[in-house]
């Protein structure tokens, strides 16, 4: 039953993403750049994020070293080349998640954070944390998204997934 929910949030991570990018393509690229009071600084840098730590993440669950120093790189200057990456990142996540053995659920993975700290965790866990490390952040773009002429998208997860 985990392994559906996660299924299901794989889904709604891809639509909510397809929805946000839809909006932000409607910015200026100097508003989506445009310096705002958020922690990355701006919407590009935001979504830029999301793509760095789901990249992390994906490949420590994937059994890879994955350092987790700069969380604030901007992988894609490019807006259109960002959201080309970003549409393959989410069907990789979907697939991840499509093929998850019931037993990755009940075991421990072993990283080592920005700050230098090894950490061993749940993988139940920090797969929840993969997907509301997203949510989190596609909130923080909501809000930036306020700040502009373009209204923000709907993205409660029950109008989104339902079918």
């Amino acid at each position: 039953m985990l392994i559906q929910h996660f299924q299901i949030l794989a889904r709604y991570n891809t639509l909510a993403n397809r929805k946000l990018y839809e909006v932000c393509s409607q910015l200026s690229d100097a508003e989506r750049k445009r310096v705002r009071p958020a922690f990355f600084k701006s919407i590009h840098a935001t979504l830029n994020h999301i793509m760095v730590g789901d990249r992390i993440w994906i490949g420590r669950f994937e059994g890879k070293q994955m350092s987790s120093t700069g969380l604030d790189a901007i992988l894609y200057d490019d807006f259109d080349e960002l959201w080309k990456v970003r549409v393959l990142e989410d069907e990789r996540i979907e697939a991840f998640v499509s093929e998850l053995p019931q037993d990755f659920l009940t075991k421990t993975i072993s990283y080592v954070n920005n700050a230098g700290k090894l950490y061993t965790d749940p993988a139940d866990l920090l797969l929840a944390h993969f997907f509301n490390h997203q949510t989190h952040h596609r909130g923080q773009i909501h809000d930036m998204l306020t700040q502009t002429e373009i209204a923000p998208p709907v993205l409660d997860m029950h109008r989104i997934i339902r079918p």
